[in-house]
């Protein structure tokens, strides 16, 4: 039986935690799968490091200045982190771009 597979996109300093510039994630068949379970897959899976950059220390919430954009659109327009997610979806992580 197929799973359902999300693509994982990483930029700059996630790229750099991960080692990766994409990666592809299995859920079993049937699994609730969100942007939230995503993250905490790789959180489970990069450690300590994704950790620190993807959530804040004393609240224990996302930080505010990352982006999640699921097929191009941005997670906040839909669901936020209870975004379900759908097999064959591509998740872009997009740290905050530099102004000056």
């Amino acid at each position: 039986m197929k799973g359902l597979r999300v693509s994982v996109r990483f930029f700059t300093t996630l790229r750099e935690i991960t080692g990766k510039r994409e990666e592809t994630l299995e859920f079993p068949e049937g699994e609730h799968v969100t942007l939230a379970s995503v993250l905490k897959r790789l959180s489970e899976r990069y450690g300590k490091g994704f950790v620190e950059y993807v959530y804040d220390s004393k609240t224990g919430d996302v930080k505010g200045f990352l982006q999640f954009l699921i097929n191009g659109r941005s997670a906040s327009t839909l669901k936020g982190l209870e975004t379900e997610l759908a097999d064959g979806d591509v998740l872009a992580i997009i740290p905050p771009v530099g102004g000056g």
